[in-house]
């Protein structure tokens, strides 16, 4: 991999990482742009104990721009974007109009490839394996930036989610605080190490590699398992067999598996709408021509500085809010009130499905 750094017309760091080591990058952007203002701060909800980023400046955000205005696309035939290139593999920049910023904590876009029209399912595993490099890469470097306490790697896919580019792309957000998701995962891991001397997250990954029935797809470094008590529709996690506390820390072994096993899953997420007829899901339930499906995949590494972040397992959660074909799981009165799920799919169920529409 090779790793290119440069500035933004504005000031903000772009960098490029690129398969070959003989690519040069210097192409420069040439846009008149202003430099970046925000107003983005975090607030602290003194009932719940968590925070809150304000951020107003996103009001002016770009929103679904046709395909030929794409600011994630290289820069070509006369037309300038976010990319000062012609071509490129993978590329991070810090995002124009960022939630967190300055004090409050820092915003990067990824773009996964440059082709507008694919998906990440549709990447090859050698690029597949460049993201994950620039994933750790990004990790690493946001690890020593003063205040930053937890880097988030994720990946928004379709209009249904809130995508506003339909560039195949990411995020990564890195937080000046612990998120309250990490805090409670923490909490209950001190719990559970208090109560029986063992690791929290082993025992939830032996359990599910015991019982089998969740486990869609297991191999020699990684296991994806819809989890027993699962929030959303279909909703698989994945965890390397050996427990590491963030990207930084993942062997070659595993580091080489992972682009065929996650983008097995992610193709899998995108058959498990498109059945045959008679089976649950299937075209006869108005699923016939349905925009491919729209997901999140959050990976989620330990804090920075933390005493107990051994204790912490990377692990990459994959979910769509599609319950069905032509039906979307909304977070109404009971989850987003009171923040009690309430799945119509069956764990079972779903990890059946999975498993169902793997490659031939």
């Amino acid at each position: 991999m090779k790793k290119t750094s440069t500035r933004l017309a504005d000031g903000r760091e772009l960098v490029y990482y690129d398969a070959r080591d003989d690519v040069v990058r210097d192409a420069v952007d040439r846009r008149p742009l202003d430099p970046i203002s925000t107003t983005s701060e975090i607030r602290r909800d003194p009932l719940l104990g968590d925070s809150v980023a304000i951020a107003s400046h996103r009001q002016g955000r770009t929103y679904h721009p046709p395909a030929d205005e794409c600011p994630l696309c290289p820069s070509r035939d006369g037309r300038r974007s976010e990319i000062p290139d012609e071509d490129y593999d993978v590329v991070v920049f810090e995002n124009r109009f960022p939630s967190l910023a300055g004090d409050a904590g820092r915003c990067e876009v990824v773009c996964f490839t440059s082709d507008h029209d694919a998906s990440f399912a549709d990447l090859t595993e050698d690029r597949a394996a460049l993201v994950l490099e620039a994933w750790t890469d990004r990790t690493a470097e946001l690890a020593e930036v003063p205040g930053v306490r937890q880097v988030f790697c994720f990946e928004n896919r379709g209009a249904e989610i809130g995508v506003t580019l339909g560039h195949p792309h990411g995020q990564i957000y890195a937080y000046p605080f612990t998120t309250p998701r990490t805090a409670l995962m923490q909490r209950s891991a001190a719990a559970h190490r208090s109560a029986t001397g063992r690791n929290l997250f082993d025992d939830v990954v032996g359990r599910e590699r015991a019982e089998a029935e969740r486990v869609v797809l297991e191999t020699g470094e990684w296991v994806a398992f819809v989890p027993y008590a699962a929030h959303w529709p279909y909703e698989v996690h994945l965890y390397p067999k050996r427990r590491v506390p963030d990207l930084r820390a993942l062997d070659d072994a595993a580091r080489t598996e992972f682009p065929r096993v996650y983008l097995e899953l992610l193709r899998r997420f995108d058959r498990i709408f498109d059945a045959p007829a008679g089976v649950p899901g299937g075209p006869e339930q108005e699923g016939r021509g349905e925009s491919p499906t729209p997901y999140i995949a959050a990976w989620h590494q330990a804090p920075f500085g933390d005493p107990e972040r051994d204790e912490f397992a990377l692990h990459l959660e994959l979910f769509t809010i599609r319950r069905t074909s032509g039906k979307l799981k909304f977070l109404a009165g009971s989850e987003s009130g009171m923040s009690v799920f309430i799945n119509d799919v069956p764990p079972e169920a779903a990890a059946r499905r999975l498993r169902e529409v793997a490659t031939k």
